[in-house]
């Protein structure tokens, strides 16, 4: 690996092309100082939905900071990140839904005051085998038919649940009860979040999952967009009825909103005193920069406006602390209407 005070060097040549001016001055500073590749890491945590976007934009941030910054992303489940958030143990933690009141009272046990920014749109997408030609489309309703804790033990075949549907095990994936995205759909297709039968095989790896829809002709499971993206050949994507009609999520229906009700905001939040940190602060900075906007259509999800990122990235650099879409009180409205109406 090349030597950060080097990457300087080469950067002068423009090997890696523009960059940020802060991060070049934060290097020339670092170089300064004395400050060896991989003395400082900035470590993340938490959800498996939003780890694609963390991994890509932690990869691109170690290649600018020329191995300066070790930037370590983990997963453990929305839940389980929000553990090890609020208790100290991570600088981010990532999270496919808002912080809960009882994670906020956690963070205050702790002695944690956090920053919370928005990063993507996510629609949680529901999937079979691709063998599975007598599907194209499932209602809401007939998805809490499946899913519903009253469903377990009882509702077992396809044709129960719609009666044209062979008489073939129904054979279920989902992602495990410390997913975000776990709370999220059990909340939209069951009313409650954790509300679920529990005979499915369960898993905080989406690719796991990704291995067991594809290799059962009897699968039905759900887990967030980026995961189809990306092994779209091994799956079949369902439409999903939410009452005005079959909708398949594409980049385009999950942005402007029709893909619903499975269309939702993706989040990370900062520690206060890792974002009072000038490694972390000009990490986020990337992160919302316009280079890091366009990992996030790479790695297959949606992006916001510009002026989200904007409104996101003013909340981190003023330091505002507490949560506008989670905990006892969300705020209702766009993202873009929520930041905007932010003191």
């Amino acid at each position: 690996m090349l030597s950060m005070c080097g990457v300087l060097q080469d950067i002068k040549y423009n090997k890696f092309g523009p960059i940020a001016i802060a991060v070049l001055v934060l290097l020339a500073a670092a170089c300064t100082w004395g400050v060896q590749d991989g003395s400082q890491t900035i470590i993340i945590d938490g959800s498996s939905t939003v780890f694609p976007i963390a991994e890509a934009a932690a990869e691109e941030f170690g290649l600018l900071t020329g191995g300066a910054v070790r930037v370590a992303v983990g997963v453990s489940g929305t839940g389980g990140g929000f553990q090890k958030f609020c208790s100290g143990e991570t600088d981010i933690t990532n999270a496919s839904r808002p912080i809960k009141s009882i994670e906020v009272d956690m963070c205050a046990e702790g002695g944690v005051e956090f920053i919370e920014m928005p990063v993507a749109f996510d629609g949680v997408t529901v999937m079979v085998n691709p063998e599975s030609e007598f599907v194209r489309c499932i209602t809401i309703e007939e998805l809490h038919t499946i899913w519903g804790p009253e469903a377990e033990g009882k509702i077992t075949n396809w044709n129960q649940v719609r009666p044209e549907w062979p008489d073939q095990r129904l054979q279920l994936y989902g992602p495990g009860v410390d997913s975000g995205t776990f709370d999220y759909f059990t909340e939209t297709v069951n009313g409650e979040a954790q509300a679920s039968r529990g005979d499915f095989t369960a898993s905080e790896n989406d690719n796991v999952l990704v291995q067991g829809i594809s290799g059962d002709k009897n699968s039905l499971g759900f887990f967030g967009y980026v995961y189809y993206f990306e092994n779209a050949e091994k799956l079949k994507v369902l439409a999903v009825d939410g009452g005005d009609g079959c909708v398949v999520p594409s980049e385009d229906t999950i942005k402007d909103g029709s893909y619903a009700p499975l269309s939702r905001p993706l989040f990370l939040y900062v520690t206060k005193s890792s974002a009072e940190k000038p490694m972390v602060q000009e990490f986020i900075r990337f992160y919302f920069s316009p280079e890091g906007q366009e990992l996030v259509s790479e790695v297959g999800y949606v992006p916001f406006p510009g002026q989200v990122y904007e409104l996101a990235l003013a909340r981190f650099e003023g330091l505002k602390t507490g949560t506008l879409f989670g905990g006892s009180d969300p705020q209702k409205g766009t993202v873009e209407e929520i930041l905007s109406s932010s003191p």
